[in-house]
Order: structure tokens, then sequence, then C-alpha cells
């Protein structure tokens, strides 16, 4: 039926932006999709230079509590850790595993109260669920956690700290740490992204030349369609110009894909 048909152009510029509408969405911390991400991060050390392997599984399952309020549930479950270290011999070993388990939960105002800003704020947990005491930490941790960020036409930017204190544990020694995540993502069209997102790490208790990772890096980002699923493929590179001077990281190269999946629980928890 020919009023029905839709120009070969027309189709495409529409998938086209509904394709950077998911990179977006997966760009953003506290996005209203569902999804499930599998990264994989490979840091090369210095002093002495060897490499650890991480794969992490992050689902990201929002729920809105009303038309208003968004509750962001972000789980990184480390499912392989590999890592060296010295032993009493003063060899170099390696050891793998399953790694802590990191809970962060985020109350945010919807874009009906927030417009084009990116707020959110709530706890964050971390559980020794570490299969050797050399993947983690031995230490039930908690403390704040936040968002801070815009959402532009075809960008977003914005920081994501979390703060942890050790609150218990069979380790010995007191943790205070910081994750702080700052990101900004460029779409120039056709489900393509390009940005950074490193993380960077602060250990307070440690000695000044330990305390800092800082990351600089470049994300590259695509968004395709797997059936009727969006999938986003990502990879980063990272260089540590700022890094402890012992097992520091010194170089991460990252790869990541998240599918984005229906969602289970559609409408406001309450109300609307």
């Amino acid at each position: 039926m020919g009023f029905l048909h839709v120009p070969s152009a027309a189709a495409q510029t529409a998938d086209s932006q509904s394709l950077d509408e998911v990179n977006k969405e997966l760009s953003n911390p506290i996005s209203s999709i569902w999804a499930l991400q599998l990264q994989e991060n490979t840091y090369w050390l210095n002093k002495p230079d060897r490499n650890v392997v991480n794969l992490q599984f992050q689902p990201v399952l929002p729920l809105a509590l009303s038309d208003d309020w968004n509750l962001i549930t972000r789980p990184v479950f480390q499912v392989m850790n590999s890592t060296p270290y010295v032993n009493e011999s003063f060899h170099l070993h390696r050891v793998t595993g399953f790694g802590d388990t990191i809970l962060a939960t985020l109350l945010s105002p919807s874009p009906k109260l927030a417009g084009p800003w990116l707020l959110g704020a709530g706890p964050s947990f971390i559980f020794p669920t570490a299969t050797n005491s050399r993947l983690g930490q031995n230490k039930w941790q908690l403390g704040p956690a936040g968002v801070f960020g815009y959402l532009g036409d075809k960008w977003l930017a914005g920081v994501f700290p979390q703060q942890w204190f050790s609150v218990g544990g069979n380790g010995s020694q007191t943790v205070s740490q910081m994750n702080l995540q700052y990101f900004f993502v460029y779409l120039p069209g056709d489900g393509w992204g390009i940005g950074t997102s490193p993380n960077m790490l602060v250990n307070w208790y440690a000695s000044n030349a330990n305390k800092v990772t800082f990351p600089i890096g470049l994300n590259i980002s695509k968004v395709v369609k797997i059936g009727p699923l969006p999938v986003k493929f990502a990879v980063q590179g990272q260089y540590m110009p700022v890094r402890p001077d012992v097992f520091g990281q010194k170089w991460n190269l990252q790869f990541a894909i998240t599918p984005v999946i229906p969602k289970l629980i559609k409408g406001p928890l309450f109300g609307g």
C-alpha cells in the first residue's frame, strides 16, 4: 500500500537516531533502560612488568519508583581476577579467581524534575566475596556515591564518584578508598560514540607515592541491532600518568559488550 511506504533514507535516519539514543542511554550511569554489560580490563603494571586481567559482569537494573524518581541499581561482579604477587621468597606468582562485589544504589530524579541534568545519590557497598585473599580486600565496606552531569543533544558529560570505608572483616588494615569515574561522550551519528570514561582510584591510607591512580583514555563505541535487541560494543585504551610506584597500573586495554534487555518491571512501583 503506497501511502504506508517509508522512503529508504528516512527509515535509515530514524534507525540511526534510535541507535544514537541507545548509545547515549548506555553511556549514562543513571539511564532508565535495562542492560547487561560484560567488561574485560587488561592492566599492564610497572615494577614489576606484569599484567592483571579483570573480567566484570555489570547488570544495570533501574526501577521507576514514581513518575518523578528512579532507583538505579548497579552491581559489579568481578567474575575473574588474575593478579600477580610476590611470595615470601620474593618470587613472582599469580592467583586467579572471583573478586569482591560492588553494589551502588542511587536515587535519581527523572528528567521531568531534573531536565537535562544528571543527578543521583545513594549508598555504595563492597562485599568481600573474593575466593582468595589476594584478589580482594577482606573487608566489608560502605560509603556514599553520586552522579553529577549534563545531557546535551549529541553529547553527555559528568562524574560518578564512590567512596568506601571499611566497617568489618578479617583484614587487619583499615580501608578508605575512592573510585571516581569521569566521562564524556560525543555521538556523531549512526550509533557511534567517541569519548572517555576512565576511573581514578585513590587509596587514602597509602603513602603519597602510592595514593593515586589517574588515567586518561579514549573510548570508541558502536551500537548495532542484533535481532530485536540493540547491543553496544566498546573499546577503550588508557594510560596512567599518575600511578603507584609498585604494582601500579600503567596501561589498560578495555573491551565491553552491552546488550539491552527488555524491562521486567515497566511502570512506576508507586503511583502513576
